[in-house]
């Protein structure tokens, strides 16, 4: 199960562990413009665990979860024109 929430700044995604037991603390993930940041309760500490992730970052974690075993790098699709008037 998960839920949704739009506040101010981010959108926000709070994923609840529905499987079998023993059942894992809730994980929010926080989009923001900038970044994106991973957060969960660690009973063993009494501390909320973060981890803050770019949009590359997430980019490469996304292809790396349908992927072998190996060393990649993403390459931007070439197929948008560049802007004359950009001088590049």
């Amino acid at each position: 199960m998960f839920t949704i929430e739009h506040e101010f700044d981010s959108t926000v995604v709070t994923l609840v562990d529905e499987g079998e037991r023993p059942l894992l603390e809730d994980v929010t993930i926080n989009a923001f413009a900038e970044c994106v940041t991973v957060e969960q309760f660690d009973p063993r500490t009494d501390r909320v665990e973060k981890i803050t992730l770019s949009y590359s970052q997430l980019r490469d974690l996304a292809a790396a979860l349908d992927l072998p075993e190996g060393v990649y790098r993403l390459v931007p699709d070439e197929a948008t024109p560049q802007d004359p008037a950009s001088g590049s």
